[in-house]
């Protein structure tokens, strides 16, 4: 199928590895120019050759910026003056008793996972209504609706997100521009599986062993009952972003596996 992105440029932040990666390799593999980043060059540069090495797409640059600092993401916006795709995929996340959750941890979630988008949209959003297209993705969380108790603060970042993206979707009435928002579930990216190794460590269990007690104790809902692959979740956003999802606005689409229960 031809996802008609030949020559769109896309943004993708935190894109160096898990969904982010997945999500930029698949846009330069549908001919998009796609801008890759990360907080270090060394990172971005690997993933920049990469993509091209697997794409043979040569239409890959890279952007360095760590989302916890305003300062470097005015200078990335001057750096990127517009895009026709943003994809808002940067997070942290920590599992933590919620007692132990300082104000410092709280501030620094929101100001990664909720802010960083709401910069970017900010910076590219009213370019994207004047030249009548435009793409914007938030890579929110099943967590956002089905708050984890290991990670309130990191849940509720998520739920942030689908507000700010149904809100801006309210302000595309009538043009071709649209924002939405997608919720993939627990996925078998780097930082999950440094977690997992950890759990492992921890609880002297194999890593196999780990992953199916989580399923069986942390996420019993899921009907897939394993961890979605990241290009399950890229298969997703790509299309999205396509001209062909056109009719898809304002939405909170589910890639988790059947995770979540509600209908809504």
């Amino acid at each position: 199928m031809n996802l008609q992105l030949k020559n769109k440029l896309a943004f993708v932040t935190g894109s160096t590895a898990g969904i982010g990666y997945a999500i930029a390799k698949q846009l330069a593999a549908e001919g998009a120019h796609v801008v890759v980043n990360g907080r270090t060059a060394e990172r971005v540069n690997a993933a920049v050759e990469s993509i091209i090495e697997e794409t043979g797409n040569q239409e890959v640059k890279g952007l360095i910026a760590d989302f916890a600092k305003p300062d470097e993401i005015t200078q990335l916006i001057s750096d990127l003056p517009q895009v026709d795709i943003l994809i808002n995929n940067v997070a942290v996340f920590e599992p933590k008793a919620f007692n132990d959750i300082t104000d410092e941890d709280w501030l620094k979630f929101y100001e990664v996972n909720v802010l960083s988008g709401i910069r970017l949209s900010r910076a590219y959003f009213s370019k994207m209504l004047e030249k009548n297209w435009g793409r914007i993705i938030f890579i929110s969380s099943e967590s956002a609706l089905q708050i984890p108790a290991e990670m309130i603060h990191y849940g509720m970042t998520k739920t942030a997100q689908l507000a700010v993206s149904r809100g801006l979707a309210e302000l595309t009435k009538g043009t071709a521009v649209t924002v939405n928002a997608v919720l993939p579930g627990p996925t078998a990216s780097e930082g999950v599986g440094g977690f997992i190794e950890n759990l492992a460590k921890d609880q002297q269990k194999s890593v196999d062993e780990v992953k199916d007690e989580f399923f069986k104790t942390m996420r019993p809902t899921s009907l897939i009952q394993r961890f979605l692959e990241t290009d399950e979740i890229a298969n997703m956003v790509t299309y999205l972003c396509s001209p062909l999802a056109a009719a898809t606005n304002g939405a909170a689409i589910r890639a988790d596996g059947g995770l979540l229960i509600s209908a809504v």
